[in-house]
């Protein structure tokens, strides 16, 4: 079910071994970019016409440009009819992320050197975000916490969020409850890359952004990379990604579901288990053939497998680590006996799980951290959404009379290194010098 690599008994070197160890199944081929490229430009060209148009394509839905809004009171009935049990738990789920981007949201600061020069740094919410929800195989009231919280923690003062459609042309029942319980009142009925270009370009009904974040199908991801030059990106998330570090003492059981919870997301993800002790091995080997046969989603699961999944018997921690760094991936599980030994030599991971007791699935909901995260090796150099992606830094410099001839030299003597006299004379023109055009510069520019 998984392909297996046994990395100590191979005549290859490591190091020639390990890029293909970690490679991605190619998710990108040309035929899909060019069709995202051609909705973009429909949407561009069309606006409401085309989203509707695209919709009745894509998602097998017709409606007309005023039912593309989820309102208000949609999504209270959403609310006011849900599982009690699952309001109470959104409601928990929701406090808790909350809590931890209220903790680590960046805060402004305040520099002033003693010559008098003040530095300033303002954090600002962009003022109007969009993000996407995805739809299609499963529901996912749990991205909308983890998407909108910490924006509105930011204080991004719009919020649009786009939903594919179900085939009844509503968004599902338990997104729509997680947006009421949240206050998103803008909310639209619109899935893959039309909802990207909607949200980039605008329509008559929908208003552009200044950042689109959250997770989707490659579609989703190639428009996000496309519309790139016209607004703000989060990192591009992909399909689900899993690598598990386990030794000898690791429950079987554990690790097997482990495995299934993050393929059961569907096709195109990376799922590996690295050990050091065949006997686990083997039992999970076992174990995932049970378990595979009585799940509901058995074919994402193996397919996934197919596709994304291997087993790969190393030397040791050490080996181990070295692959998990390579590989960079999204979620990474420390199931060992003391992952606090392990964790100074973590580098690449958009998350880590640490010991037996803590499978993904808590990040994926509840610990607190957004669960969109760095895929496809974009751990080497990205992070989780984070209240920061919905940010800007504005800098405010102050310079007294004192602060700017202290200085002067300094910033002088680089711009006419530079060669960039005018720059010089900005500054020697405010404390009594000749400023711009003079001496044989007045030849030079004409003046």
């Amino acid at each position: 079910m998984l392909a297996a690599y046994d990395l100590r008994t191979t005549s290859e070197k490591f190091s020639e071994i390990l890029p293909r160890l970690v490679a991605r199944v190619a998710a990108r081929p040309a035929s899909v970019l060019a069709a995202v490229r051609e909705i973009l430009a429909e949407v561009d060209e069309g606006g409401d016409a085309a989203l509707c148009a695209c919709t009745a394509r894509f998602d097998g839905v017709e409606l007309a440009p005023s039912q593309l809004w989820l309102t208000p009171a949609e999504a209270e009935a959403a609310w006011d009819t849900a599982d009690p049990d699952f309001r109470d738990a959104l409601t928990r789920a929701a406090s808790r992320i909350r809590a931890y981007h209220t903790a680590f949201r960046h805060t402004e600061g305040f520099w002033e050197e003693l010559d008098g020069l003040i530095v300033e740094e303002r954090i600002l919410p962009v003022d109007r975000a969009g993000i996407y929800v995805p739809g299609g195989r499963a529901d996912y009231p749990s991205t909308v916490l983890m998407t909108v919280i910490p924006a509105q923690v930011a204080g991004v003062g719009e919020l649009v969020v786009c939903v594919p459609p179900d085939k009844d042309g509503l968004v599902p029942r338990s997104t729509a409850a997680a947006l009421h319980l949240l206050g998103v009142s803008e909310v639209y009925k619109i899935g893959g890359a039309q909802a990207i270009a909607a949200l980039a370009y605008g329509t008559e009904t929908i208003r552009p952004v200044d950042k689109i974040v959250g997770p989707g199908n490659v579609y989703v991801a190639l428009a996000k990379a496309e519309v790139a030059h016209r607004v703000g990106v989060e990192s591009i998330a992909g399909p689900s990604e899993l690598l598990i570090i386990a030794d000898e003492l690791a429950p079987p059981d554990q690790v097997a579901i482990d495995l299934m919870a993050q393929a059961e997301h569907g096709p195109g993800g990376f799922i590996m288990l690295v050990t050091w002790s065949d006997e686990l091995a083997d039992a999970v080997r076992h174990e995932l053939k049970r378990l595979v046969s009585l799940s509901p989603r058995r074919r994402e699961i193996e397919d996934t497998f197919v596709d994304g999944g291997r087993l790969v018997l190393c030397a040791g921690a050490t080996e181990a680590l070295d692959i998990a760094n390579a590989a960079a991936p999204e979620h990474l599980q420390l199931m060992v006996t003391t992952p606090t030994a392990l964790l100074p030599k973590v580098r690449h991971a958009g998350a880590v799980f640490c010991g037996y007791d803590t499978p993904v699935t808590l990040g994926d909901y509840v610990a607190g951290p957004s669960h969109v995260l760095p895929t496809a090796g974009t751990a080497r150099f990205a992070s989780a959404l984070h209240v920061a992606d919905f940010q800007k830094s504005l800098h405010i410099v102050t310079a007294s009379r004192k602060g700017l001839a202290e200085i002067a030299p300094v910033a002088c003597k680089i711009a006419e290194t530079e060669g960039l006299q005018a720059h010089a004379d900005a500054i020697t023109v405010r404390l009594g010098g000749q400023g711009p055009g003079a001496g044989e510069n007045a030849e030079k520019t004409g003046f």
